[in-house]
């Protein structure tokens, strides 16, 4: 029997992927970040992509002089039978007006999913302040195309207010790499034919449950993959992810397929048909 192969991921309309920062997400709020300042209390929101990241190797800083920069790290252990190494994940944010300093950052890690609250105060108490039209700026349309910071872009074009998740200029035909991986793989998919003739798949989903992940066999041979991710604290909405992955012969048991889904990753190790019985 031929070996199980994998399908490269291909676009959903028009030649142009859904979002750029996953080939299989088709729904929801695009890009690796989402930035929000939060009218009510004047916080600062920020989710970050961390898919396979775990909650022990998190590790926080506040920048110290100035207190304007908070910079976060995290590591995604691998499948060592099948993956070559672990994932280092590191990024930074913070304020970008003078009139204000970071006091307090809550963190929750969730499903491959890094979400932050910052909250600030006031240093130049005389002088007027401008902290709440400064999120994020620097959005440059010449290079956005496939520049790790076309993710920064805003409402509007100086970035005022946070970021808007369905910005057209996460949408196009090439999938940008994880500006957040500092080591490791930073495609949001890995496969690798085993010697038996199975294959091995890594597919990033960050925000999906470990239960909210479905793998099924279709009557064309496809695996289709789906995985939903809820909306959590101050995201905007849900995400959903989809999509075909490798090809198996006709009356291949789906069963068969062993599964592996956590912290907003999910592994797929797809043995030969003539190991079935």
């Amino acid at each position: 029997m031929p070996p199980i192969t994998h399908i490269t991921p291909v676009p959903q309309c028009q030649d142009l992927f859904y979002a750029t920062n996953n080939p299989y997400q088709v729904s929801g709020p695009r890009g690796f970040t989402e930035f929000k300042y939060m009218e009510e209390t004047t916080d600062l929101f920020v989710r970050i992509d961390f898919p396979g990241v775990t909650k022990e190797s998190v590790e926080i800083f506040v920048e110290s002089k100035m207190k304007k920069a908070v910079f976060v790290f995290g590591e995604a252990p691998n499948e060592p039978a099948h993956e070559p190494s672990v994932r280092k994940f590191g990024a930074s944010t913070g304020l970008v007006c003078d009139c204000c300093k970071i006091s307090n950052v809550q963190c929750y890690l969730g499903d491959g999913v890094l979400r932050l609250i910052l909250s600030k105060e006031r240093i130049n108490l005389h002088g007027p302040s401008s902290c709440s039209y400064h999120l994020i700026q620097g959005y440059n349309p010449e290079v956005a195309g496939g520049h790790p910071f076309a993710h920064l872009r805003g409402h509007i074009p100086q970035g005022y207010r946070g970021t808007d998740p369905l910005d057209p200029a996460f949408t196009g035909p090439v999938i940008i790499p994880h500006p957040s991986v500092v080591e490791g793989p930073s495609s949001a998919y890995e496969a690798k034919q085993l010697s038996d003739g199975g294959l091995f798949l890594r597919i990033d989903m960050p925000g999906v449950p470990n239960d909210q992940f479905t793998v099924a066999v279709e009557s064309d041979g496809c695996v289709t993959v789906i995985g939903r991710a809820p909306q959590a604290i101050y995201d905007s909405s849900g995400r959903e992810y989809r999509g075909k992955v490798a090809i198996v012969p006709r009356g291949y048991d789906d069963r068969r397929i062993k599964v592996i889904a956590k912290r907003g990753v999910i592994r797929l190790i797809i043995p030969p048909f003539e190991d079935m019985p």
